[in-house]
């Protein structure tokens, strides 16, 4: 399936205070240099914020977690559970075309969309409240056909329940999720033959569909306030000390955001900035010391950087911008500046620490080969 990005973009994007929060919340479950591992439940919360994810999004996204824009561009192209086009304001419906449920029923299903919503794919229903669009199994084949609406699954359909779901979200109602023919989850049709002790003291609904009633946000977007923002890990005790993401996050939340442009300005294509050396103001509080630099190389030449694992060719060029050259300089570091450099590195934070640079830096000084640099001079590794 061909993923692109609209044509038309916002010039900005920025989270609300309340989603901002819990964004951070997100992040301080990694460990430092990790931070990247939060990118689906920012972009997924960004989604929900807008409605669907724009190019600005997405980059705003990458800059909170210090990611280059292509890897977060990767993650918001390949899964399709990420919208990059605007949807029905009040709902997007997912149906599964697949085997299981194509057998099923699903064409069916499609043909109400294209009945009740729009003809095509992605087309908005003419009060701009619906779209809809077909994807590959969701994996709910025991209740085929089915359809994902925003969070949820709703399974088990009929041409005339799918009917009936819609006109509910119509009028404001929100249809409760799961089965729809009576099943309590993904039992026989006919009802259990075994293990009926657990029938007795068991939910309305099962665990899905009662925790998306109990939280009333199945279908609704999501600004932060509709329901708890639960980030128990945030509050780790006195002497818990938040990650430098985090700090960075709450010196200036929206600061780097451009003013979002009103509504009726005419949408322009954001641009990713160019790339600006690291320098010393970059330094926040709290983040390290910047480590002695030079001016220029030794008169023999700078070293190669990419005999040591975690610098490419981007990254060489900009710890050359920064002032670093060579082999020695690196073995020098002190916690402090490996700290510092683990920061301010922009797209690229936590790779000193992480791939051990300092100790993989001495044994090159050293004239020693280290196992990646013996595999790099092989041209066995890329």
């Amino acid at each position: 399936m061909l993923r692109r990005l609209h044509h038309e973009q916002p010039e900005s994007f920025a989270f609300t205070p309340a989603n901002l929060a819990w964004a951070e919340g997100q992040i301080s479950k990694y460990p430092e240099g990790r931070q990247a591992s939060a990118i689906i439940p920012l972009l997924w919360r960004a989604q929900e914020q807008e409605g669907w994810l724009s190019r600005a999004a997405i980059e705003h996204v990458a800059d909170m977690l210090g990611m280059d824009y292509i890897r977060a561009l990767e993650v918001a192209t390949f899964y399709f559970m990420f919208q990059l086009q605007p949807v029905g304001s009040v709902a997007h419906f997912q149906i599964c075309g697949t085997t299981t449920c194509m057998i099923c029923g699903a064409e069916d299903l499609i043909a109400v969309c294209r009945e009740k919503i729009a003809a095509s794919p992605f087309e908005l229903s003419a009060d701009g409240k619906f779209s809809w669009e077909e994807v590959e199994c969701l994996g709910a084949c025991a209740n085929a056909p089915m359809a994902q609406i925003g969070k949820d699954y709703y399974e088990d359909l009929t041409a005339e329940r799918f009917a009936e779901i819609i006109d509910e979200l119509a009028a404001g109602k929100v249809p409760v999720p799961g089965p729809q023919n009576g099943r309590y989850a993904a039992e026989p049709k006919s009802g259990l033959t075994s293990l009926k002790e657990f029938e007795s003291g068991r939910a309305q609904y099962n665990a899905s569909a009662q925790r998306a009633v109990d939280t009333g946000d199945t279908i609704r977007r999501i600004d932060g306030t509709e329901v708890p923002l639960l980030t128990p890990w945030r509050d780790r005790g006195a002497n818990h000390k938040p990650s430098a993401s985090s700090v960075r996050l709450n010196e200036a939340p929206v600061a780097v955001v451009p003013k979002p442009v009103a509504a009726e300005a005419t949408a322009k294509p954001a641009v990713k900035p160019a790339a600006k050396p690291v320098r010393a103001s970059a330094a926040k509080a709290g983040a390290g010391r910047k480590p002695k630099v030079m001016k220029a190389p030794r008169k023999s030449g700078a070293d190669d950087l990419k005999m040591i694992k975690g610098i490419g060719p981007k990254l060489e060029k900009l710890l050359h911008d920064m002032g670093v050259f060579h082999f020695d300089q690196i073995a020098k570091w002190t916690e402090q500046e490996v700290s510092w450099a683990d920061q301010n590195l922009e797209g690229f934070k936590g790779r000193v620490s992480r791939d051990n640079w300092v100790e993989q830096a001495q044994l090159l000084a050293e004239g020693k080969e280290t196992e990646f640099s013996a595999r790099a001079r092989k041209g066995e590794v890329n």
